[in-house]
């Protein structure tokens, strides 16, 4: 039986994330996307309402960024950049159990699109801020609240935009925190939570076969498609070998350390983390996936040309060996584009604000292991690091062992126990007040 729930019966922060849930921002890519300019206006009233002024400035008609500074205790401190996006990956209702744009409350979990990736975070920095604010205090240092654009096509639209176009606003930030860190999992019944503090490059490739154009009844050897086919089972079947780096190096080590075994085979190590284990796995490793194919306009035409799409992720630092991996793969017959990439990251799991995460944590599930991670795939923190600032992702968020958290992002039915929120919302007001 469904809830559904009315705003008054919501917290704060389920009440926001739901809104915001219920404006549709679904991004195509390709400079195409709907509802960002709403959305930016949602989170813009609800600063304002607040007493934060704000700046919404657009990239594009409709391509909407929300940026806000907030005064610290401490003038002297470097400011820290919270930030969040506003746009999700499409949905196809009909793979839903529940309309991917209506926030419905189910069984304590919020759904829909953007639940997890990342209006979650959106609403618990928003909450955060507003009861700080609400309570006569002042974050600890003065913060640079963001609220990008087109976060989920490179954020050409959004952050890259900002970052390049109007660098002045971050100006006195030297570090900055935001989505895919910061939440719990299940390590043989062991609760521990995961920091990220890496994050892998991308690269997004195009295949493309060339072949003689025919008739599709004739005997054709030069057949675009089937090089294309050949190249792309290629890439696909492929396994990259493992190399740890300073970050994955630290996780396999603390699961490890967990299960009281030897780290002999990181794989098999990483693959006792349960359902978490398919983000891990990938982080160890460079990545390559298939994910669009396009030929022919006929069913009785061979078509001269064949393309595909490949999702790539190197580790940090190692894009060019990636692609030449993939060239040799694929074999010379075939033209390797790259079409949009951008850099990997890495932080060291020390400092003070990984202690001052760690702390945060600990103080609301005493004695959970924190972890270093580094993320498959990427955030806006790359194009904060333009401009010298050091990301993490630190979306706090305590998880029961059964829910495959892994699978909701950009998956089906995405959901957020409606607890998580609340947990969430108050470690992040921890950190905003001691960081």
């Amino acid at each position: 039986m469904t809830d559904r729930s009315t705003p008054t019966s919501l917290t704060r922060t389920a009440e926001i994330a739901r809104d915001l849930i219920r404006i549709d921002t679904q991004n195509w890519g390709g400079g195409r996307s709907s509802g960002e300019a709403d959305a930016a206006a949602y989170v813009a009233a609800v600063l304002a309402a607040m007493g934060v002024e704000s700046q919404t400035i657009e990239s594009e008609p409709g391509r909407a960024s929300v940026i806000a500074r907030v005064e610290g205790e401490d003038p002297s401190l470097p400011l820290l950049v919270v930030h969040g996006h506003l746009d999700v990956v499409p949905a196809d209702a009909s793979e839903w159990s529940v309309d991917p744009f209506a926030g419905e409350i189910r069984d304590g979990l919020l759904w829909g699109r953007g639940a997890v990736d990342m209006k979650q975070m959106d609403a618990m920095i928003l909450v955060a801020l507003e009861r700080i604010l609400a309570s006569g205090r002042k974050p600890r240092r003065g913060l640079v609240i963001a609220f990008f654009a087109d976060e989920e096509a490179g954020g050409i639209y959004g952050s890259q935009f900002l970052v390049r176009n109007h660098p002045e606003l971050f100006a006195g930030a030297t570090e900055a925190i935001s989505e895919v860190g910061g939440y719990s999992i299940d390590i043989d019944g062991q609760r521990a939570y995961l920091l990220q503090t890496a994050e892998k490059a991308l690269q997004w490739i195009l295949l493309r076969a060339r072949g003689t154009a025919a008739h599709g009844s004739q005997h054709m050897r030069d057949n675009a498609v089937t090089k294309l086919a050949h190249a792309v089972a290629a890439v696909g079947a492929h396994e990259f070998p493992v190399e740890l780096t300073d970050t994955t190096r630290g996780l396999i080590a603390g699961i490890a350390e967990i299960l009281g075994v030897e780290v002999d085979d990181p794989d098999a190590v990483a693959e006792r983390t349960g359902t978490v284990a398919r983000f891990l796995r990938s982080s160890l490793r460079h990545t390559a996936n298939p994910t669009m194919l396009d030929a022919g306009y006929k069913h009785n035409v061979i078509p001269s040309v064949a393309e595909a799409r490949i999702d790539v992720r190197p580790l940090p630092g190692r894009e060019r060996e990636a692609i030449d991996a993939i060239r040799a793969l694929v074999g010379d017959e075939i033209e390797v584009e790259l079409v949009h990439g951008d850099v990997g990251l890495e932080q060291p799991f020390d400092g003070e604000l990984v202690t001052a995460m760690t702390a945060a944590l600990g103080r609301h599930d005493p004695g959970a292991p924190v972890l270093p991670y580094m993320l498959s795939g990427g955030t806006d923190n790359k194009a904060l690091s333009e401009l010298g600032i050091a990301g993490y992702g630190f979306a706090p968020l305590k998880l029961t062992p059964d829910l495959d958290f892994a699978a909701m992002f950009h998956g089906v039915d995405e959901r957020v126990p409606l607890d998580a929120l609340e947990f969430g919302t108050d470690v992040l007001e921890d950190l905003l007040l001691t960081y």
